[in-house]
């Protein structure tokens, strides 16, 4: 009996394996597509994604202003397909027919998932309005901005950078912690209109123009559920607090250590030989972090030309869960994804940030992920650089990396 039972547990699984193809089915057609995700209160966070055939192969860029995220797991099944998101352990699973997909876009957490609708039509290339009403408002330049929790208990700070042409607007908001990466929409019928979605965050904003000056009745859709209400006012000297002002060591304390594992399971600790003489940087991420997948990006390509001058890097790897295997699995595709050559450790704790003080007890608070310590030559922490502002931030971005830059030229000269 229980060979039988095997037996046609081959066959099955065979017919269930023969069913999978790399190939979607006809009607995943080249283009751009138009998609929507709706959230708990029915909001639409509309994204526009491009289908591209290469080689028998089929991938997509989702389109966020001037970024393409490639993603190029997708699978097929029967007349569903599976589109696997190269970072961030989410998924899209929809049907698909006459040209159309439906299904859901799935967000995994350590022990729960967080799922939204998703609607995607073939040849529709445009984001919030087919055609845009002539609008005489103009956003572009820089907005000091406050955002506030709908109960109105806590507020942050942010500055807007918005460029505006023929009705369409592109820029991001910039935090004390990092950036809502690349925005973008539109300005119709005196509101404005701005989202985003890029695997791990799906981001919609909306405000309403009392000027070219003033945006009023503002509102923040994140994710399922999250909403949060903001205002604006057009200030050119708008700015936030410095990054490198944030995070500070317990007194006394003016160097760090610690052994976590490498993805090959290899203990790693600042004591090792490879780091001594160095300067040392200290990235604090998780796989799960947008904005930490912008610095990663931004130090892979510093390492290549830093290390050869005496700089090291290891990167601290805050996940959701503590198996260490899926925290393994996630890390390792944010490494392939941008070659990193640098060691990326599994803390073994997760993205709490109590955790991290846990991990680390001479910090004296842990504010966002992601952190980046600069340690002298001699061991010491120097700066800790909180946030991350990445290339949706234009200016912000080129600035940054020229002052970090020169921050770590002079301590290599020093003696």
């Amino acid at each position: 009996m229980k060979y039988v039972l095997n037996i046609t547990l081959f066959f099955a699984l065979l017919s269930l394996f023969s069913s999978c193809s790399n190939t979607p089915d006809a009607g995943f057609d080249e283009g751009i597509w138009r998609a929507t995700l709706k959230t708990s209160s029915g909001a639409e966070i509309p994204f526009n994604f491009e289908v591209i055939d290469s080689a028998d192969q089929k991938f997509l860029d989702i389109i966020n202003g001037k970024e393409r995220f490639r993603v190029n797991q997708i699978s097929a099944m029967a007349d569903s397909l599976i589109i696997q998101m190269p970072l961030f352990d989410s998924e899209i699973r929809a049907v698909l027919k006459n040209k159309t997909l439906s299904g859901r876009w799935i967000k995994h957490y350590a022990d729960s998932d967080e799922v939204l609708q998703f609607h995607a039509k073939s040849n529709d290339d445009w984001r919030f309005f087919k055609v845009n009403p002539e609008s005489k408002s103009n956003v572009s330049g820089r907005w000091s901005v406050t955002f506030n929790t709908l109960n109105n208990k806590d507020s942050y700070a942010s500055v807007g950078e918005f460029s505006q042409e023929n009705g369409r607007v592109l820029g991001t908001f910039l935090t004390a912690t990092g950036d809502y990466r690349f925005l973008e929409g539109t300005v119709s019928d005196g509101n404005l209109y701005l989202s985003c979605f890029d695997g791990s965050h799906a981001y919609l904003f909306t405000g309403k123009l009392l000027n070219d000056s003033t945006i009023v009745d503002g509102k923040f859709y994140s994710g399922y559920s999250s909403i949060e209400t903001w205002t604006g006012k057009k200030d050119d000297r708008a700015t936030l607090p410095d990054a490198y002002s944030l995070t500070n060591l317990k007194s006394g304390y003016d160097k760090i250590n610690f052994s976590f594992p490498n993805l090959d399971g290899k203990k790693v600790s600042l004591s090792d030989e490879k780091f001594k003489n160095k300067i040392v940087l200290v990235q604090f991420f998780g796989s799960w972090c947008p904005n930490c997948m912008d610095e990663t990006a931004y130090l892979s390509s510093f390492y290549k030309k830093y290390q050869s001058k005496g700089v090291e890097i290891v990167g601290l790897a805050y996940e959701r869960s503590k198996d260490f295997e899926r925290s393994k699995k996630n890390v390792a595709r944010l490494r392939d994804r941008f070659s990193v050559p640098y060691d990326f450790l599994i803390t073994g704790y997760t993205n709490d940030k109590e955790e991290v003080s846990k991990s680390l007890p001479m910090l004296e608070k842990f504010v966002a992920f992601p952190t980046l310590m600069i340690i002298d030559k001699s061991g010491k922490i120097r700066k800790i650089h909180t946030g991350f502002s990445g290339p949706g931030t234009g200016t912000h971005y080129t600035e940054f990396v020229k002052e970090f830059e020169k921050t770590i030229d002079d301590l290599l000269a020093e003696k």
